[in-house]
């Protein structure tokens, strides 16, 4: 009994040994194990700038580029370009940038594998974009403002938070487009409980950007107590109210100070009598048509006058002028920052030739 015993722990053990030997040997056969993933490897990245020549280095003012991705053993890529990730399942992307001129952006292109693993390579591309109209207005037909373009504010608004004397209306007495341009009239007048009327019209909900150049062309009122504007505010001012939505005056001028333009950039902690403004002499401002503009990117706001420039602003990631924005024309009375009406004063014009906005 007891040799038969050992002889069966024997041949048990065996059999053990035996099994353990050829799953070891098996590998994958047993489909006990999973076969070691290869790391992607030899990442490779092709740019083709669309329509370069040598007399266009940097293209063709499209602003496309595209771009041609390889690397070993990768499933996926991601692109990190003009600040936005682009996924990727293969290796071919075509890029429009729109910020207009040439510039040189930074890119860092990844290549994965089925476990996540990646590898890395970092590059950079010049591109020329040229100028191109996002949205205008020529104030080339005769009537009413075009609804699809603009909305109004009306009534007193308790004085638009600056204590302004105006009733804004919709009324042709106080907005009106005739013989090419734009007209938004400022009245003396009794009216709802005002004392003044005039006109403030906006994009909002109707079109907004992030980013380009935004400009007007206008003649400007006189009189004072007159405060016309040409402005931006936040697309997100209804949630994140004044200032956290931001607001961008490109251009600003009272009748008590004329021929001078302030722009100015109102932000949490910089708003109200804002650091961030400046000005500029404007000869003839009230009898002669002027452009005025802004021109915003990630890295700065800049404001001209006649394509002059006279102030800049550096824009970060930590402001709100990173959003879209939309615009408005307005025509206000007295108040903060127009100051004392002139007792003398019956109406003035505010006339603008367009309003422009270019990528």
């Amino acid at each position: 009994m007891k040799i038969n015993s050992h002889i069966k722990k024997l041949g048990f053990l065996a059999i053990v040994l035996s099994f353990v030997s050829q799953s070891c040997s098996g590998g994958n056969d047993s489909g006990d194990e999973t076969p070691a993933i290869a790391a992607p490897s030899n990442l490779s990245v092709q740019i083709d700038v669309i329509g370069k020549t040598v007399a266009n280095p940097d293209g063709d003012g499209s602003g496309k580029v595209h771009f041609t991705i390889n690397a070993a053993n990768a499933i996926s890529y991601k692109v990190l370009i003009d600040g936005q990730t682009k996924d990727l399942t293969t290796g071919d992307l075509t890029y429009e940038f729109t910020a207009s001129g040439t510039k040189n952006y930074p890119i860092i292109v990844s290549a994965y594998n089925a476990a996540g693993q990646f590898v890395s390579t970092t590059t950079s591309v010049n591109v020329f974009v040229a100028r191109k109209i996002l949205w205008a207005d020529e104030f080339d037909v005769d009537g009413a403002p075009n609804t699809a373009k603009w909305g109004y504010n009306t009534g007193t608004g308790d004085g638009w938070g600056n204590n302004e004397l105006e009733y804004y209306t919709t009324r042709p007495e106080n907005v009106i487009i005739s013989n090419g341009t734009l007209k938004i009239k400022a009245i003396k007048e009794e009216y709802m409980g005002s004392h003044y009327t005039s006109a403030r019209m906006l994009t909002k909900g109707k079109f907004s950007f992030k980013y380009g150049r935004a400009e007007v062309r206008a003649k400007l009122p006189v009189g004072g107590g007159t405060w016309p504007a040409f402005w931006m505010l936040g697309d997100n001012i209804d949630t994140a109210g004044w200032p956290l939505c931001g607001e961008v005056d490109i251009l600003e001028s009272v009748g008590n100070n004329p021929n001078v333009n302030h722009s100015s950039l109102h932000s949490p902690g910089r708003s109200g009598n804002t650091p961030d403004t400046a000005i500029t002499t404007v000869p003839n401002s009230a009898t002669e048509f002027h452009v005025y503009a802004a021109d915003w990117s990630a890295e700065s706001i800049k404001f001209y006058v006649d394509d002059k420039l006279f102030y800049t602003y550096a824009n970060s990631a930590s402001t709100p002028f990173n959003q879209n924005f939309f615009l408005i024309l307005n025509l206000a009375m007295g108040g903060n920052f127009g100051g004392t009406v002139d007792p003398n004063f019956t109406n003035a014009t505010f006339e603008v030739d367009y309003v422009r906005v270019y990528n």
